[in-house]
């Protein structure tokens, strides 16, 4: 107990080999160009702010200082000073996206999924993790809509220079049609205040008023479906009866089904 007391806090210069980079690193891609220039920074000034790992079996675990411990593999450092924590699996999740999030450098989609890894290691709601995280609810619930896409979708979105809202506004939209409307949104440069009248647009043609052309045009599968129903309920005794009559631009039925009481 003493011990713990007395190294709590306390940087240590651990080699580069023997620290894994964390299983709950919620980016995936970075930059080379930005890891560069911090390794440049680096071999000029030192490393000013050490990274934080834990302890394992086999060596370290990084807990929060990725790009860090990249850039000081890039200048072929072989130890990096190191504060060791003592932390569970959900508090270096946690760790890990806070200190993404604080940097404000993880893609949309990459947020989304850090966060919703968070909140299975937490086991928690929504609410609970928003509250947790600091995060209103529905600015979370909004994140978490995002993973409803492909990876694909998600790729082409990145790759185009898509922003959240893009991505957003294509959710409501059926699944088969949102590849598509990518594709559309992206090729036609559109802002995002355009791409929600384009959406809308798209909602609109699909609304019920243009499927009521062809309900009209295959009206006889309709009227056959009444049939049906009515002599699939007398078959099993229910004496249930249907009067038909036809009228100037349309048919009406008057359909009459006995309750159990009526039946008695």
């Amino acid at each position: 107990m003493f011990e713990r007391k007395k190294s709590a806090g306390k940087i240590y210069a651990l080699p580069i080999e023997s620290i894994q980079p964390s299983p709950f690193q919620a980016r995936t891609h970075f930059d080379e160009q930005e890891l560069a220039g911090l390794a440049a920074s680096i071999r000029e000034n030192g490393l000013l702010q050490p990274i934080a790992v834990r302890k394992r079996e086999d060596g370290y675990e990084l807990v929060a200082g990725e790009r860090r411990l990249r850039a000081c593999k890039m200048t072929k450092m072989q130890t990096i000073p190191a504060i060791l924590c003592d932390y569970a699996d959900e508090k270096t999740a946690a760790m890990g996206l806070l200190e993404n999030l604080q940097r404000e450098d993880l893609n949309p989609f990459e947020q989304a999924q850090g966060l919703r890894d968070v909140m299975v290691l937490w086991d928690c709601t929504q609410a609970e993790a928003a509250k947790r995280l600091g995060m209103a609810q529905p600015t979370l619930a909004n994140k978490l809509r995002l993973l409803q896409l492909t990876q694909d979708q998600r790729q082409f979105v990145l790759d185009n220079g898509l922003t959240e809202r893009h991505a957003r506004a294509v959710l409501r939209l059926p699944e088969n049609r949102r590849s598509e409307a990518l594709i559309t949104i992206a090729k036609r440069k559109m802002n995002a205040r355009a791409t929600d009248l384009y959406i809308e647009q798209l909602l609109n043609e699909a609304a019920p008023g243009r499927h009521r052309i062809s309900m009209v045009k295959d009206v006889r599968i309709f009227v056959n479906t009444i049939d049906h129903a009515i002599r699939l309920m007398t078959d099993n005794g229910v004496p249930a009866t249907a009067h038909r009559e036809e009228r100037d631009g349309y048919i009406e039925y008057t359909v009459r089904i006995p309750t159990a009481a009526a039946q008695r």
